[in-house]
């Protein structure tokens, strides 16, 4: 109960009327969204390549339709704007997925800062703070970027 009412605190009423009965997608799956979207839109380009990159990984990983994968990203980029964010986000995933899907969130962010070709500075410096924040450590984050790199073909 007590977990409930912080769920319906922790969003705006604004959040509340336009999130009811749109979309039946867990909040897990927003938050890890959410992070995906932070990292393709921290170099200030939310770019095709990254917007198709977490659309499939979202669609892959979440099993979702493609309708439902454009809902979760439309959800995730409006949360853009809320200073809070990250933490909150990390916070709700580190609660909800087990210690290897976090290294497999953490593969998929690696993927995503790599689908416009190139990792900038602040990518890589959000990707450490987000590994971080959920408890992932540098050694997993690491081995999850040469997996992604060796797939991408990338040097």
């Amino acid at each position: 109960m007590i977990n409930r009412l912080k769920k319906l605190f922790a969003r705006s009423p604004e959040e509340e009327a336009s999130l009811a009965g749109k979309h039946d997608l867990e909040d897990k799956h927003i938050a890890a969204a959410a992070l995906l979207v932070e990292a393709a839109c921290l170099d200030d380009h939310f770019e095709a390549a990254e917007r198709q990159t977490i659309e499939r990984l979202a669609r892959d990983r979440f099993s979702l339709s493609a309708e439902e994968t454009e809902t979760l990203v439309s959800l995730a980029a409006a949360h853009q704007d809320d200073a809070n964010h990250l933490f909150r986000f990390t916070h709700q995933i580190k609660q909800s997925y087990a210690p290897e899907e976090r290294v497999e969130l953490m593969e998929m962010l690696w993927e995503v800062v790599y689908a416009d070709g190139e990792l900038h500075d602040f990518e890589a410096n959000l990707l450490r703070r987000i590994g971080g924040l959920l408890y992932v450590s540098d050694r997993e984050s690491g081995d999850a970027r040469k997996r992604v790199m060796e797939r991408l073909g990338i040097r």
